[in-house]
This record gives structure tokens, sequence and C-alpha cells, in this order.
């Protein structure tokens, strides 16, 4: 199957999963939450995506076993905190190949962007420090990887007025829609070094549901994503044999 099948696949399993949840709590408490909350608060929506990436990753050689993807395999230690729980885990006979943080926003672009940016920088800075302090030896450095899955919406398209009240914000942010804003974010992660590769897809709730979804940016898609990561996976399992 296509590597474009798969991604699609992965898009409607986040909205079919996002109006199940919504219509169950509902159903359940006989109440709505205002707004996404009862979406937002059920989980489970990147699942698809999460599924997707290990079964890529088993495609490439790596063991099942060593491709961790439940709660109680996926945390690491930190170093500005005691441990983080990560979405997708590969340890490889003691060694961290490679650990994926993946998101979503759908709504409350407002109240939850800034929160999103500063997860990221954290958990980023959290994993090279400890790292650097030797708490993965022998591993060599680990693949880093951020994949954000944002709804297309009129509020995340728009134009947003920066607040500027003594000094002048960088001019892509100037006048940038939520999907700009993110879009910038996650080529910065890249260029900065931070993680090994980000990835933006796009997609609004109509249209996902057959899966269809868009990729505002050719550096950080989906196919250089999943490119860097079997790369690095296939440079490990080549040294290792």
């Amino acid at each position: 199957m296509r590597i474009e099948s798969r991604l699609r696949g992965a898009v409607r399993h986040f909205w079919e999963t996002r109006a199940d949840q919504k219509q169950r709590q509902g159903s359940e408490s006989g109440l709505r939450d205002h707004g996404n909350r009862g979406a937002a608060t059920g989980g489970k929506q990147l699942d698809g995506f999460v599924q997707l990436f290990a079964d890529l990753l088993i495609e490439s050689g790596m063991p099942e076993a060593h491709v961790h993807t439940q709660q109680s395999q996926t945390t690491l230690p930190g170093f500005f905190r005691p441990t983080k729980q990560w979405d997708l885990v590969v340890v490889h006979e003691g060694n961290l190949v490679a650990t994926i943080e993946f998101k979503s926003q759908v709504g409350s672009f407002g109240n939850n962007y800034n929160n999103r940016i500063e997860e990221a920088l954290g958990n980023a800075l959290d994993l090279h420090t400890a790292y650097r302090e030797g708490y993965f030896k022998p591993s060599a450095s680990p693949w880093l990887g951020y994949l954000m899955m944002l709804q297309e919406s009129p509020k995340s398209m728009r134009p947003i007025t920066a607040k500027e009240p003594h000094f002048k914000v960088h001019e892509k942010f100037r006048g940038s829609s939520y999907v700009k804003r993110y879009e910038e974010f996650c080529t910065r992660l890249v260029r900065e070094r931070l993680y090994n590769s980000a990835c933006l897809v796009t997609s609004n709730r109509s249209q996902g549901l057959e899966g269809w979804y868009r990729e505002p940016s050719e550096e950080i898609s989906f196919q250089r994503f999943v490119g860097s990561l079997l790369g690095h996976v296939s440079g490990y399992l080549k040294v290792c044999r």
C-alpha cells in the first residue's frame, strides 16, 4: 500500500474517533461538553498515526518487540523531570533508537497554540540534555520526531494580529494564520536541530472523514518525515548486524 493511502487511513481514523467520542460522551452522560471538549478529552484520536509508524518500523526490519506504543513501555527518563511519556519509542538491545511525539489541535487555537509550542521545545531540551548526561548510554544520539495534525478551518487559516507593545515580532509571524505559524514552527524545529524531523498535516472535519489531508510545506512533509526515520533505523540495523 502506498504511503499516501496509509496516511489517508490515519487521517480518517482521527476524525472518526473524534466523532465517536463526542457522540458517546453525550449519550452516556445525557449532556454535551461545550465545543469539542468531549472529543478532546477522549484521547486515542492519534492512534492511527501511532500504529502506522509502528507498522512502518517493523516492515523496515525493526523487530516488533522493540517498537513500543503502550503507555507502560514508552516512558523515558528526563533531565529536568523524572520521566516523560512519549507516544512511540524504539529501544533495541538496550539502545534508544528513536522516539516520536504525536500532537493534534482542533479548535481552541488561541488557547492551545502556545501550550503546544512550549511542550515541543521543552520535550526536546529535556531529552537532548538527558542524552548528553548519559542517561541512555550506550545509545548513540536517538532520532527524535514531532508530528502535528492540525484542523483546517476559517479560524485556523485567517490572519492573526500579533501584539507588539514594546518590540516587533518576526515578520513571518506578523499577520500569519495558525496554519502558517505551525508551519514556521515545525520548520524551525528541524533547522535548529531540536528534532531530526517534523511533520505538519492539516485536514478539515468533513473531508477528513474521507481521508483528505493537506501538507502546507514540502520541507516538513510526511514523506520526508518517514524517510528520515526509516533511514536512521536502517542505518542503525546495518551497524548492528
